[in-house]
């Protein structure tokens, strides 16, 4: 896969994973609550969420009624609440980055830039997307242990919601997404730039290994027949008292 198609691979799981999250952020599904009573007619549906709980009787009527206080939720979903949003503009910013480096767009011109910012932007989606399942994993946790518990009443046992379900796949999403990013690895800097000014060297051409032998000498072809007196005396040349004249 070239790197074009790992970019525009990466984009779109992270963009499927942010939508994902926004998803369940916002849908009331965290716990789900069936409870039927002597007939179906009384039977209804509770559906608790992070910003408002639904209920939907048999009949097909649903109300909704927003959290007004933060401390009616339960411990996991305050949480969630701060580390949901923590996580969508985190993930917002990530695929932002991803596609201002990405080939596809002119945001910028130099390769190395380029590259940077799209693994960057995979870096934010990982971060994001490890952001995300913390809350979820936290609530899927504390429902099954209440599911389990027997001193609950059968009629207030909650089970998983649609969220959780929606969260594990957004944040392994993310993780795909921001790791095939993060691959896309800048191209090396060329230490030596095609200057026109600047000759190539070439190296001396060293042949195969051979034998060690030693340095051939030569005798000399005209033998010198000149005499050599040490400590000649060197006459010096007289001047002229006229400025720029030798005698």
């Amino acid at each position: 896969m070239g790197r074009i198609g790992k970019e525009v691979s990466g984009q779109t799981l992270c963009f499927i994973g942010f939508v994902g999250m926004c998803l369940t952020c916002g849908i009331p599904m965290w716990r789900v609550t069936y409870y039927i009573g002597a007939n179906i007619v009384s039977g209804q549906i509770i559906w608790d969420g992070l910003w408002m709980n639904c209920v939907m009787q048999s009949t097909g009527q649903m109300q909704c009624k927003i959290e007004s206080s933060l401390m009616a939720l339960n411990r996991d979903l305050q949480a969630a609440r701060a580390l949901t949003i923590i996580a969508i503009i985190v993930g917002f910013i990530g695929v932002v980055f991803t596609f201002i480096g990405g080939r596809c767009t002119t945001c910028l011109k130099n390769e190395s830039s380029m590259a940077k910012t799209v693994i960057l932007g995979g870096i934010l989606c990982i971060i994001g997307g490890v952001i995300c399942l913390i809350p979820v994993c936290w609530s899927a946790a504390y429902t099954i242990n209440d599911y389990e518990n027997p001193l609950v009443p059968a009629t207030q046992k909650r089970e998983l919601g649609a969220c959780i379900y929606i969260g594990w796949g957004a944040s392994l999403i993310l993780l795909l997404g921001g790791i095939i990013l993060c691959t896309s690895c800048p191209p090396r800097e060329d230490l030596y730039p095609n200057n026109p000014n600047m000759y190539p060297y070439q190296g001396p051409m060293m042949g195969p290994a051979g034998p060690y032998a030693p340095v051939k000498t030569y005798a000399p072809s005209v033998a010198y027949s000149g005499t050599y007196v040490p400590n000649k005396p060197y006459a010096a040349p007289a001047y002229s008292a006229v400025p720029g004249q030798y005698r």
